[in-house]
């Protein structure tokens, strides 16, 4: 099948027919950066020769260069993606230079009068000439309405793609239509209820699906890809991500039996769902209990200089995702947050942590907040150059601990880790 993009004076049009929209059957592949793969396969009536067809409902937000489409016997000549949506403004706009018809009712009686207008521009209002009167139509509350002959051909009621081909012969053909848009994205939300008595954790994570991308996708066959795929992009050699703590503190090495593509983890949602329009939903994909869990301290010390007062230590949650006594999965990026039942049995929100993309078998270590009890003074002792660029420093660490029971600080860029006494000691 050869490519070639042609001027068309003259075309037969095929508009989607409500008929074989039955027949359509919707796959979407949805990517971590704000992008999805939408392969929407219908049947299409094919006439011999030249004509255009026209797929609605694809994405208002569609990728035209990423377009393609396949079916037996035809040729592709020409594709346009027509984004312009009716909207009554719209209407308005593309009728500057042409005649409309304004009705206007009278309150009091309800009787209607209507006039011939020319719009002559819509520039922050609409501008009308009637007769030899130049006249301002505002929304000024009274009963008013336009008339319009017709809809603009270059005005869609929805995001349409039109490809003209050439049949070799007529009949039904299956077609596959492809292309990449943004507007549809997901991430990993994971909710972790921390049981301080026996240091375990019950996880449960959920996937979030979000589509701002203009259009409908009904009863679809959707699948996750947990990766990045590089995109061009003129700006992301520019882009530096901020700094945040590392969670990953072991990377796993087990592989499971999750279905890879390339580099990537897929998920694919059990069922066909429809992800409608500026819509988000949620499916569940881990749930886990009992985890062994450990929770610590961490106090970051990143220049080594001294601080004017104490500082709060880190509070931390660690734990493994191993299929031995860990969540047993591998974890897509996301954010984790934690919580802990108070005495009256309620859970209650104690912080969140964000974490990348983790291989099974990994160890996590998440900061969920600033602990109250627990302080950190570091103080420099002694500075000592061994180098032009090379500086030797001597800290101390000054720990108070008021919790009634002994816990352990680990010291980042301090050698080792310092264990508290309790509360009065």
């Amino acid at each position: 099948m050869s490519l070639r993009l042609l001027c068309i004076g003259s075309v037969a049009w095929l508009l989607v027919d409500p008929a074989w929209a039955a027949e359509r059957a919707l796959s979407v592949t949805i990517y971590n950066d704000d992008l999805a793969l939408i392969q929407d396969r219908r049947d299409i009536d094919v006439k011999d020769g030249r004509q255009r067809i026209e797929f609605q409902d694809v994405s208002a937000q569609i990728r035209p260069e990423t377009v393609s489409l396949s079916a037996p016997d035809i040729s592709i000549l020409e594709q346009n993606f027509d984004f312009d949506l009716l909207t009554p403004t719209k209407l308005m706009e593309k009728a500057v230079g042409q005649e409309v018809t304004i009705v206007r009712v009278n309150p009091a009686t309800g009787a209607e009068t209507r006039e011939q207008a020319q719009v002559l521009a819509t520039n922050g209002g609409v501008v009308l000439k009637i007769g030899q009167r130049i006249e301002v139509l505002r929304d000024d509350g009274l009963p008013v309405r336009v008339i319009f002959n017709k809809v603009p051909d270059n005005l869609r009621a929805r995001p349409t793609l039109s490809v003209s081909i050439i049949g070799a012969h007529a009949g039904t053909r299956h077609a596959t239509l492809s292309y990449l848009t943004p507007g549809l994205g997901w991430k990993a939300d994971y909710v972790a209820l921390y049981n301080e008595s026996d240091a375990k954790i019950d996880v449960q994570g959920w996937v979030t699906l979000t589509n701002s991308s203009g259009t409908t996708y009904d009863n679809a066959q959707t699948l996750l890809v947990a990766g990045s795929p590089s995109q061009v992009n003129g700006d992301s050699d520019n882009y530096r991500a901020p700094l945040r703590r590392a969670t990953l503190q072991k990377p796993g090495t087990e592989s499971g039996s999750r279905e890879r593509l390339g580099d990537y983890y897929l998920y694919p949602l059990s069922e066909r769902t429809s992800i409608a329009n500026l819509q988000t939903k949620q499916v569940s994909f881990l749930d886990v209990h009992g985890v062994p869990a450990e929770h610590g301290y961490e106090f970051r010390n990143r220049w080594l200089g001294t601080a004017e007062t104490p500082l709060s230590a880190q509070s931390i949650y660690s734990f493994s995702t191993s299929a031995h006594a860990g969540l047993g999965d591998q974890l897509p990026a996301g954010t984790l947050r934690f919580y802990m039942r108070d005495k009256r049995g309620d859970p209650q929100f104690i912080g969140e942590s964000r974490i990348d993309h983790t291989p099974m078998g990994s160890t996590l270590s998440l900061a969920t907040g600033d602990a109250f009890d627990v302080k950190v003074h570091a103080i420099v002792d002694k500075r000592t150059r061994l180098s032009i660029y090379d500086w030797q420093t001597d800290m101390r660490y000054e720990l108070t601990n008021a919790l009634p029971r002994a816990v352990t600080v680990k010291a980042k860029k301090a050698r080792g880790s310092m264990p508290m006494p309790q509360s009065g000691q």
